[in-house]
């Protein structure tokens, strides 16, 4: 063995390789990165394949900063073009920096050489020495992060895993923004005007580095204009992303999944990735025990994963970028016995039937956080198993699950509007498609789609829900302003009931018609429709309605001018609803108190009960949209304008986006209102 540590008889060493011409929106990166060097610190470029590391390396060796400081003493290895051992590695780094040492078998005859003068050095596609289940990883390991420690050393590396020495700032490489890609990608292709397609399909993307430029690369050597490139994304997404040269993303993600590491997970580690893939919200970290209970090590495996830049973790999900996610997730769903085993798990948690008041009732919460997730699941599998009633049914009680506890519109409506009226499950799926729409205020819709679930219970003789679905028909009236006939159709379903001897139903049908009646003006018979309720229920069943039943002779009182009254019954169905915390109900008893007590001149208390309105509503934004526009009444008419405009454009933004027009326009009254006197 050979060495010398004369700097003057050394050879030069080599050069890193040439930069990229353009390294789009880095520079903030790019900026902490030379801060770091400047001070000789040791430095871990993070992220997925094709996130863009060894550009920012070479940016980085070839900037006119690091020049100055460190003159040619500025090196780069390649990691994965020798074999993973120690010996090839000390070989390679010998040759790189000049040392001029033959074979070292340890650092020991290279640290004169190296501790001569500052350098720096960065180890690119590290983690193909540094993996922990490689050959001779704890020996290249030990060597790299005695590198870290040389105080004339700046060590940089770049890695897909996060298996590196403690001592190195380590940088998580993240995707571009638009307007970087964009750049990033019209310095490539050059037929065709800068398109809103374009940014569609970048998008849709991640804005992931090596994902733009193989997308521009393509367009640009196949001459495709705007138009056919979006045709061409169409038909094939990520499959387009091979250039002529053979580069493409499939084999940078391939060489990821070639990992040791990854081997060591096992064989269903590949289709588990088929499972974060093909969910669109990736994996709850939450829900690992209930939707993997056969994967004894998952908590592992998912930590390596994110190890692995395969995965990474956002908000309490392990996700996936998209170009991998394309790549990875399954052709054919029914191809992954994992994800048949996942979709199984799903449609067992949603089999559950949920009442406010009922066991489990507030575990379907988890519906509020998963319901992306949910919704793709079954728009595929309501397509490749479209006449599995088990299918169906999941998708009516997922809709019931976002009823209670998110409430928002589905994508799945064309599929269940599209089914025949024989169906099994199709009057069920419109029936809680219906509750949804009434949910958001777009209460016509809701009607229609009701019409068409009577239409379809009529049919087929089932009274039961011909009842129930009377009961929602005539709700819908009542919130229409459809009094006369919303009356009609209670007592219709209060009689089917009776025939039935169905007691929670009947006290459903007189707590309703109490509300129509209310609207009608008729508050004496009002009054003895809703005592009826109340009294019918006093076994203790049914206590939702005693409570919905308190809350319409609060206001029924409140019409006949009996504040006292009015506000005693408030309060009881705000504390029938307290035990079970019945968000809906506490809500809106506490609009209806804060209404009243501020007619009463009871500001303070009035504030306090809109607030805890305001608290309950808040997976309700319909509904807190309505809160919203009580508080803007209340800064209104004590003067403070512009409080109260804040509120109400909060208000009016969300009717808007719900399309509730008559709530949008009494919203937009209360506005002018507040610019006329703002204006005053």
């Amino acid at each position: 063995m050979v060495f010398t540590t004369s700097r003057s008889n050394s050879p030069l060493g080599e050069l890193p390789p040439q930069p990229p011409r353009a390294c789009f929106g880095r520079d903030e990166l790019i900026e902490r990165i030379l801060g770091l060097a400047k001070d000789l610190a040791p430095i871990a470029l993070i992220g997925a394949g094709g996130i863009g590391k060894t550009s920012i390396a070479l940016t980085v060796l070839h900037h006119d900063r690091i020049k100055q400081r460190f003159g040619d003493n500025r090196r780069f290895i390649r990691c994965d073009q020798f074999p993973a051992s120690r010996a090839h590695f000390l070989a390679r780094l010998s040759k790189v920096v000049g040392a001029k040492v033959e074979n070292p078998e340890d650092l020991t005859p290279l640290r004169p050489f190296l501790s001569s003068t500052d350098m720096i050095l960065f180890l690119d596609n590290a983690e193909s020495i540094l993996d922990p289940e490689g050959p001779g990883a704890r020996e290249i390991y030990e060597v790299v992060e005695e590198l870290s420690r040389f105080s004339n050393i700046c060590l940089g590396i770049t890695s897909r895993i996060s298996t590196i020495p403690p001592d190195c700032e380590a940088l998580g490489i993240p995707t571009l923004s638009v307007e970087a890609a964009r750049n990033a990608f019209y310095r490539i292709y050059k037929n065709g005007e800068q398109s809103n397609l374009v940014d569609t399909i970048l998008e849709q993307l991640d804005f992931h580095p090596l994902s733009v430029i193989l997308l521009g690369t393509v367009a640009y050597h196949s001459q495709w204009k705007n138009d056919r490139l979006a045709r061409e994304w169409e038909m094939h997404r990520t499959r387009v992303l091979q250039t002529d040269h053979k580069e493409s993303l499939a084999a940078t993600i391939e060489l990821s999944l070639a990992s040791p590491m990854f081997h060591e997970l096992g064989p269903d580690a590949r289709d588990l990735l088929g499972v974060i893939a093909f969910f669109p919200q990736g994996v709850n970290e939450d829900n690992l025990d209930w939707l993997f209970p056969a994967l004894s090590n998952r908590i592992n495996i998912f930590d390596k994963l994110c190890t692995l830049s395969l995965t990474y973790r956002s908000n309490g999900f392990v996700m996936m970028l998209a170009p991998l996610r394309d790549y990875l997730c399954p052709k054919d769903p029914r191809s992954s016995p994992l994800l048949h085993t996942v979709k199984d798990h799903y449609f067992h948690r949603l089999s559950v039937f949920i009442n406010p008041g009922s066991p489990g009732f507030e575990e379907g919460r988890w519906i509020a956080s998963e319901d992306m997730n949910v919704e793709h699941l079954l728009d595929v599998f309501t397509t490749i198993d479209a006449n599995s009633y088990q299918v169906w049914d999941t998708c009516a009680r997922f809709m019931e699950h976002l009823y209670w506890h998110k409430n928002r519109l589905v994508m799945l409506r064309p599929k269940i509007e599209e089914l025949p009226d024989d169906h099994p499950s199709k009057p069920e799926c419109l029936f809680d498609l219906s509750r949804l729409f009434d949910r958001v205020g777009n209460r016509t819709q809701s009607k229609q789609l009701l019409l068409h679930t009577l239409k379809i219970w009529r049919q087929r003789g089932d009274n039961i829900w011909v009842a129930g679905t009377l009961r929602f028909i005539c709700n819908v009236n009542r919130l229409l302003g459809l009094h006369e006939e919303g009356i009609q159709q209670a007592r219709e379903a209060l009689e089917i009931y009776k025939q039935f001897n169905e007691i929670i139903g009947q006290g459903q049908c007189l707590e309703l018609l109490a509300w129509l009646l209310h609207g009608d003006n008729q508050l004496d018979a009002a009054e003895e429709a809703a005592s009826r309720a109340i009294n019918l229920l006093s076994g203790g069943r049914g206590q939702f309605t005693v409570c919905q039943s308190y809350r319409i002779l609060g206001k029924i009182y409140s019409s006949k001018g009996e504040t006292k009254k009015a506000i005693d019954h408030f309060e009881t169905a705000l504390r029938i609803a307290s035990p079970p915390n019945w968000h809906g109900q506490l809500g809106r008893n506490s609009y209806e108190l804060a209404d009243l007590l501020f007619k009463e001149g009871r500001f303070d208390e009035a504030h306090a009960s809109v607030e805890r309105a305001k608290s309950h509503a808040i997976n309700e934004p319909h509904y807190l949209a309505h809160v919203m526009q009580l508080q803007s009444r209340f800064w209104y008419e004590q003067g403070r304008f512009e409080e109260a405009k804040s509120e109400a454009l909060r208000a009016a933004d969300v009717f808007e986006g719900f399309g509730a027009a008559k709530d949008l326009e009494e919203c937009r009254a209360l506005l002018r209102n507040i610019e006329e006197k703002c204006e005053g």
